[in-house]
């Protein structure tokens, strides 16, 4: 069974404090702008690897790919 956006954001959600959180996708394909305080002072790449790692083994598991903006709140305004 295919993950649901709604889905997708729980996931995020979960594991990552998030203070705006979209997802869209198609099931296999998803965007994502995640807003986080956790994101500051990090590189882009150190970003995702907060969003990966919230994902956890759902990243290899059901999320085909996923492509993400991520910012601070301070970013986000």
């Amino acid at each position: 069974m295919l993950p649901t956006p709604e889905q997708v954001k729980n996931y995020i959600a979960a594991g990552l404090e998030c203070t705006h959180l979209e997802v869209e996708g198609d099931g296999q394909h998803f965007t994502a702008v995640i807003v986080s305080e956790a994101f500051a002072g990090k590189r882009l790449i150190q970003r995702h690897q907060l969003v990966y790692a919230a994902l956890g083994d759902r990243m290899r598991e059901e999320i085909h790919a996923l492509s993400m903006k991520t910012l601070t709140p301070e970013e986000f305004k």
